[in-house]
This record gives C-alpha cells, sequence and structure tokens, in this order.
C-alpha cells in the first residue's frame, strides 16, 4: 500500500492545487445586438465582425 514516506508541508500542498480553479470565460458584449458573446464566433442572430453571415 502507498503511504507518504513524509508529511507535505502546506505550502507545497498549496502549491500543487494552485491552478485547480473556476476560469472566467472571456466573453464581449456585441455592439450591434447587445449580448454577450464569445470573441471569435458567430452572434446568435448571425452576425461576425459587422456583417451577416447567414
Amino acid at each position: 500500500m502507498a503511504t507518504p514516506a513524509h508529511r507535505t508541508s502546506k505550502t507545497k500542498k498549496r502549491m500543487r492545487r494552485g491552478h485547480i480553479k473556476l476560469n472566467v470565460p472571456n466573453v464581449r458584449l456585441d455592439p450591434a445586438t447587445g449580448e454577450y458573446t464569445l470573441p471569435h464566433h458567430v452572434s446568435p442572430s448571425g452576425q461576425y465582425k459587422g456583417r451577416s453571415v447567414k
């Protein structure tokens, strides 16, 4: 059975867990529709860079 030979300190444990967090999605406000969309994606109304693509 695997058991640790030495106790892991609080600092080492927190350094390891430092990247375990929620990421905030990168959203922007579409000026044409007023909705929040992801960058480099077509908006729900079919607009991309101010032009209709649908």
